[in-house]
């Protein structure tokens, strides 16, 4: 699965990117590592509106959700099951795209994952690129906030990150340029599963034999 990214461009590399306009510029600032289970705001373009770049928190809350603990397990969708699971199926139509320039996954050197290599995954040249995701919106009965959430969509994994997720075998849906659009405007998910979609990515050995941040 994917729980780990990076995003260190700047605002105006983002927004020529993706010809699009940051909302919360205060808010936006460069990271090179957001770890998804402190359910950070990220940059994402949603389908309601492709000319603005929001900050939204990853880990979808279902909108019949009573509360925000779900998230932790929505941090990731199957793109294999994603039509069947409830949290996920009324939002399929939810489409948005997740900015980013690179992520990383461990490779584990041994059965139980105690030694591990960490690798950073990215399209190379440190280019921006776009994960698929879907969206929802969640309002706190309590107290009337409103939640913007995403999921980040997963497939089965290419020789490259194989070898590298070597116990899930598992990758992030990452969307060529081209097809960014085409994502948002709702084309069919299972377009976009491997074997039959894939982008070129590129892996650096960060720290071989060593494990975590």
């Amino acid at each position: 699965m994917c729980y780990h990214t990076k995003q260190t461009k700047s605002a105006t590399e983002v927004q020529n990117r993706f010809n699009a306009s940051i909302s919360q510029i205060e808010i936006f600032k460069p990271t090179q590592h957001f770890n998804a289970f402190d359910y950070p705001k990220m940059p994402v373009i949603a389908s309601q509106n492709t000319s603005i770049i929001e900050m939204w928190n990853w880990g979808l809350i279902p909108q019949w959700s009573s509360n925000i603990e779900i998230r932790s397990k929505t941090l990731n969708a199957r793109i294999e099951t994603v039509h069947e699971k409830p949290a996920f199926s009324s939002y399929l139509d939810n489409r948005c795209i997740i900015i980013a320039n690179g992520f990383y996954e461990w490779q584990w050197l041994d059965s139980k994952g105690k030694s591990k290599n960490k690798f950073e995954i990215g399209v190379g040249n440190d280019r921006l690129f776009a994960f698929a995701g879907l969206f929802a919106e969640w309002v706190n009965e309590d107290t009337g906030e409103i939640l913007n959430t995403f999921t980040m969509l997963t497939t089965q994994a290419n020789v490259l990150m194989s070898e590298i997720h070597n116990i899930k075998k598992r990758m992030p849906v990452i969307l060529k340029p081209e097809d960014e659009q085409k994502w948002l405007q709702g084309a069919e998910i299972q377009e976009f599963a491997f074997p039959g979609y894939e982008v070129n990515l590129i892996a650096e050995n960060l720290n071989p034999q060593l494990s975590l941040f």
